[in-house]
């Protein structure tokens, strides 16, 4: 995956970054609806219910578990504020 073909993925919690990494997709367990994030996504600022964050990174997936949050997607990246 070259940098220029990547989104930033960055996950917050009140008390520390759980996660900051460079992903080609993510998906992201929205209130009205889970929803994909690809490159170039249109921006978006949504609210998050309990499920889990699901990413692919170097061809490798991941996911985190979040209770509830929100996130916002603009210019490449996406940032998620949640609570675990």
């Amino acid at each position: 995956m070259k940098n220029g073909d990547c989104i930033l993925l960055t996950v917050l919690t009140a008390e520390a970054t759980l996660l900051e990494l460079a992903v080609e997709k993510v998906s992201l367990p929205a209130v009205k609806g889970r929803f994909m994030v690809l490159k170039n996504h249109a921006p978006v600022i949504t609210s998050l219910h309990k499920g889990d964050i699901t990413y692919m990174s170097g061809g490798v997936p991941g996911k985190l578990q979040i209770r509830n949050g929100f996130a916002e997607i603009s210019d490449n990246k996406v940032t998620v504020c949640a609570e675990v």
